[in-house]
């Protein structure tokens, strides 16, 4: 129930997956990245004169405990390409290449040199838990798309403070801890506010979210992510994984509430109509596909009534 959807970033990342991380200005600034054109995008096509901006936002250089020292502050020699202590500073898309001391997008050029947002120099590793369930009626009863016929999936989204985007809820990986734990985490804090809880409501709180995240899943997707934030020297990994409450009974135990970095949380009706943050799309689409559920209304090429 493990079966994994690689992602080729390598054939088509061009003109899809590479598009976000080339936005202006920079999330949370007024910086512009330099402008690179989409046969210039890849690092196998020479440009001499490629000059992007550099830019690492001031509440990363603080030096908080979630991110890496400068490149040449004395005393940090990042191991990339390897898990560096508690730090995974691996690619889930295999070898990086390292130039003078920094590591390089592995999807391309980005107009941005630095770190932006980001903590860690090379990939940050994050993880998305797709929980799910089929729309039903009053009577609990699936609703079918009237066009296609097939049933209706709702996932749980927040609405993220920093960009009013709708997103998956989730977040990054901490050090030494596993990505099965991050999970589960991050929905309990964005989705469930469990943060804020009493003592004795988060006991039952861990005890429905065990019974949520034991169950069957399967991995949607592990590795690069197009995402906004992303530079030439620091980029967004993350693996999705799809939660799916067949009878709606767990999550009836689970109420939302937003919380942490979630500015509100809901039950959203999935279809292609949806626009989502960073390529969260693209992950519930797969989910969709998996659970043979309604995506599109139009059937396609070499489809036929």
């Amino acid at each position: 129930w493990s079966r994994l959807h690689p992602f080729n970033m390598f054939s088509n990342y061009n003109k899809f997956y590479h598009r976000k991380a080339l936005t202006s200005p920079y999330p949370g600034s007024h910086v512009e990245r330099s402008q690179v054109p989409e046969d210039k995008v890849s690092w196998l096509i020479e440009w001499k004169d490629y000059n992007p901006v550099e830019y690492t936002a001031m509440s990363v250089l603080a030096g908080p405990d979630w991110a890496d020292p400068q490149i040449n502050d004395k005393g940090f020699s990042p191991k990339f390409n390897e898990r560096d202590g508690e730090v995974e500073r691996k690619s889930l898309n295999g070898l990086y290449v390292v130039e003078n001391g920094r590591p390089r997008n592995p999807a391309g050029r980005t107009g941005l040199a630095g770190r932006g947002l980001l903590g860690r120099w090379g990939p940050n590793h994050a993880a998305d838990p797709v929980v799910t369930r089929w729309k039903r009626d009053r009577s609990g009863n699936k609703i079918a798309h009237p066009v296609t016929g097939k049933n209706i999936l709702q996932f749980v989204a927040i609405k993220r403070r920093d960009c009013g985007e709708l997103a998956i809820p989730g977040g990054m990986v901490d050090p030494g801890e596993k990505v099965s734990a991050t999970l589960k985490r991050e929905f309990g804090e964005e989705a469930l506010n469990s943060l804020q809880k009493l003592p004795e409501e988060k006991v039952e709180l861990e005890k429905q979210l065990q019974k949520l995240f034991s169950q069957e899943h399967f991995v949607v997707y592990r590795g690069y992510v197009d995402d906004p934030r992303n530079t030439d020297n620091a980029w967004m990994e993350t693996e999705a994984v799809n939660y799916h409450d067949e009878t709606g009974e767990t999550m009836d135990n689970l109420p939302l509430e937003a919380g942490d970095d979630a500015g509100t949380v809901k039950w959203v009706d999935i279809s292609e109509k949806l626009k989502l943050y960073a390529n969260h799309s693209y992950f519930i689409k797969l989910v969709t596909e998996e659970r043979g559920a309604h995506w599109s209304e139009d059937p396609g090429p070499g489809c036929c009534e």
